[in-house]
């Protein structure tokens, strides 16, 4: 049995990371090791690291620094260790282990050594392959409504902004039948939402199958019992076929949302970016003519370089004119190994945010206006928790966790976790709602 009392774990990043950190929690699991969340009684703790963004770099560092300077072995996981190697070590060299983005399945080893008295240890593949290991029983740290399903990682796209490519490798499906076993025991645990993610979800399969299978998929999880609700993360412009659009709006299960993050509006732009440059206008309305009463979510990117004042205004009146239901924007990020990084001219960091602001103002308003046609009316939410002020909060089917809205709702029946209840909306602000049980 290993000498090491108990290891403890620190996730950074999206969906897709905690994800892989409910994997390593299995393979410790499965090999004998005390897990904590609470790092100040762990010998040994992991840090699954973000490297997509700077901020989200700077977030990662501060908390290998942290449980250096409270005496732990650390472990740096995932992209911050790939992106960076051993020019993280010469910067840490107090850090115990590397392990790369698609190596994680290699940790249980790594401890194995550090506990036999290795100082250091550093397996990164050079060319990383991401291999979901479907013999893992994930150690799932939030548990609750909702739960993510991994269908794929990796990406074939090479836009002009992203590293994540770079630091895990080319698209890879899983098989349709391991999605769908991993679907039914989550619901058995009590799941009521699952929610598909991947760099691309509507890319799904066609590396394994030969063809998008994203609407096989739906139709095959739509049929599991006690489901409640099937959401789709993160799809791509070119991928949003008919077929896959109208598998949405039949599918019962699937609920009415469609998140496509467009990133720019201008086509000058979307070549610089090397993302698809047409104009999006036609898409949004096929996939609104044929699903009723969709929600579209998606996300920009302001301050890209080159941006000039004419794209952006561009990008401005796309968005007064489309009235997307959710909308995030993000501040260019300057980022090392990414095709973006050399281009010239780079725009200011004021200029950026004051593009940011602007683009932030003018969708509060849509938000406000799209919140204020659900006054009057009752619709399905998932509840989720409570609050101290009395509040139980909940979601509709327009709002991802964690990213959109909340619907708060004022009762005094026990509503459970879990279930999705009829709400009659009585008022709202900009982004969330307050509704009353029907």
């Amino acid at each position: 049995m290993p000498q090491i009392k108990k290891i403890a774990l620190i996730s950074h990043g999206c969906a897709k990371n905690l994800v892989d950190s409910e994997l390593i929690l299995g393979f410790l699991a499965e090999n004998g090791y005390s897990i904590s969340l609470d790092e100040t009684d762990a010998d040994i703790v992991i840090i699954n690291t973000c490297s997509f963004i700077h901020d989200a770099e700077k977030e990662s560092v501060d908390s290998i620094l942290e449980m250096i300077n409270e005496g732990k072995k650390v472990i740096i996981a995932g992209c911050l260790a790939q992106k960076h190697g051993k020019e993280l070590k010469s910067a840490i060299p107090e850090i115990s282990a590397l392990v790369g983005t698609t190596d994680f399945t290699q940790l249980v080893n790594v401890i194995k050594a550090i506990d036999g008295g290795e100082e250091y240890i550093e397996i990164i593949s050079e060319n990383p392959e991401y291999i979901y290991p479907e013999n893992i029983q994930r150690q799932q740290i939030t548990m609750g409504s909702s739960s993510y399903i991994k269908i794929a990682d990796g990406c074939n796209y090479r836009c002009g902004y992203c590293i994540i490519p770079y630091l895990r490798g080319d698209y890879r499906s899983r098989k349709m039948e391991d999605i769908i076993s991993e679907a039914k025991s989550l619901v058995k645990k009590g799941v009521t939402e699952i929610i598909l993610i991947a760099q691309d979800t509507t890319g799904y399969g066609v590396d394994i199958y030969k063809k998008p299978m994203l609407p096989e998929l739906l139709k095959e999880l739509n049929k599991i019992e006690n489901l409640g609700w099937i959401r789709i993360m993160y799809a791509y412009p070119t991928q949003m076929t008919d077929e896959l659009l109208d598998t949405i709006a039949e599918c019962d299960k699937v609920v009415k949302y469609v998140d496509i993050p467009l990133q720019h509006s201008h086509p000058e732009m979307l070549k610089r970016m090397n993302r698809p440059s047409f104009d999006y206008r036609p898409m949004i309305e096929n996939i609104r003519k044929r699903i009723p009463n969709v929600a579209i979510r998606t996300a920009f990117i302001v301050g890209y370089p080159g941006e000039t004042e004419e794209e952006f205004e561009h990008l401005y009146n796309f968005v007064k004119e489309m009235k997307f239901n959710k909308m995030g924007v993000f501040e260019y990020s300057r980022e090392k190994g990414t095709p973006s990084y050399e281009m010239k001219p780079q725009i200011s960091k004021k200029i950026m945010h004051s593009r940011y602001k602007k683009l932030m103002e003018l969708q509060q308003k849509i938000s406000r206006e799209v919140n204020e046609g659900f006054i009057g009316k009752t619709i399905p939410c998932i509840i989720e928790n409570f609050t101290d002020d009395g509040y139980v909060t909940a979601r509709s089917q327009n709002d991802a966790p964690e990213v959109d809205g909340i619907v708060y709702i004022k009762t005094d029946e026990p509503l459970v976790p879990g279930d999705i209840e009829n709400i009659k909306i009585i008022d709202c602000d900009d982004y969330d709602l307050v509704g009353e049980l029907k």
